[in-house]
């Protein structure tokens, strides 16, 4: 009896695995590109860049974008407006579905958005008013917050 060995092979069923080297719904997938998958977000570097600048939490702590996300984990995502999703991982997806595929991957624990007459649209100028002097944009820029 001779043994075969091959240099770098392993000893897994054929079509057990996806090239990937994990099943989608097994393992971990980079939390940038499950929330790209699932829709949170609408580019994956848009998802980059939310981790990178702070806004993508993972059971509570700040993540990179190359962080692991599993099956169970809280993941929230803060959005623009203020706005905060919260979902649990149902499903691990490593490629972009439709939107109701998406919907189940995820249980979705975020606070309602708020009603839309809630939300005062700041700045609107009448129609034909001409262009805002000075003194209208310094006050347009205090209502929106952005004085320096």
């Amino acid at each position: 009896m001779a043994s075969q060995t091959s240099g770098g092979g392993t000893d897994r069923a054929p079509g057990s695995t996806s090239a990937g080297g994990a099943p989608a719904s097994e393992g971990s997938v980079r939390v940038d590109s499950w929330i790209w998958s699932v829709r949170l977000v609408k580019t994956r570097s848009m998802g980059a860049a939310a981790c990178k600048g702070g806004h993508v939490r993972v059971n509570g702590e700040r993540v990179k974008p190359a962080y692991g996300v599993k099956v169970g984990d809280e993941v929230r995502l803060r959005q623009a407006g203020g706005r905060e999703r919260i979902v649990v991982v149902k499903r691990v997806l490593r490629k972009r579905v439709g939107a109701p595929v998406a919907a189940e991957a995820y249980v979705d624990n975020s606070p309602p958005p708020p009603p839309r007459e809630a939300v005062a649209p700041a700045g609107i100028r009448d129609r034909g008013a001409g262009r805002p002097t000075k003194r209208d944009r310094r006050e347009l820029e205090r209502l929106r917050g952005l004085e320096g």
